[in-house]
């Protein structure tokens, strides 16, 4: 299969490149994402908030899932429940962040368990030297 041509805007990169298909959406988020929000944020924060944390608590949603499946995705995108259904979202996501960053900061078991999960499971370190292979630095 060919990949996609994703054009970026010229002050990203001035020209067209196929990127594996996998990829080329998480590219239009963030050229998206990065318009809409100010201040000292990666394009990984901003991914993660918009394509994991806010995308996560609308699949909770019992109504959208409902909408969704009996629903065209253009009736889908003009449902009134949108607004209320998003801003529960992000109250959501502040305050289950704000509790677990609380808890975090206030805690050294909670800190160790993060160490273990991150340097286990959640391969932490694996991920930091593929992205150092990906930079030439080893």
């Amino acid at each position: 299969m060919d990949t996609p041509l994703v054009n970026y805007p010229q002050y990203i990169l001035p020209t067209t490149i196929h990127i594996e298909p996998e990829k080329a959406y998480l590219v239009e988020i963030i050229t998206k994402v990065n318009d809409l929000f100010e201040g000292e944020l990666s394009d990984d924060d901003q991914l993660i908030y918009v394509n994991n944390v806010i995308k996560g608590k609308l699949l909770e949603s019992k109504t959208f899932i409902q909408q969704a499946a009996n629903n065209t995705k253009q009736q889908f995108a003009n449902s009134p429940d949108l607004p209320h259904e998003l801003m529960n979202a992000i109250m959501d996501a502040l305050a289950a962040h704000s509790t677990m960053s609380k808890q975090a900061l206030e805690s050294e078991k909670v800190r160790s368990g993060l160490r273990d999960i991150l340097f286990g499971p959640a391969q932490l370190y694996e991920a930091l030297r593929e992205r150092s292979d990906g930079l030439g630095l080893t």
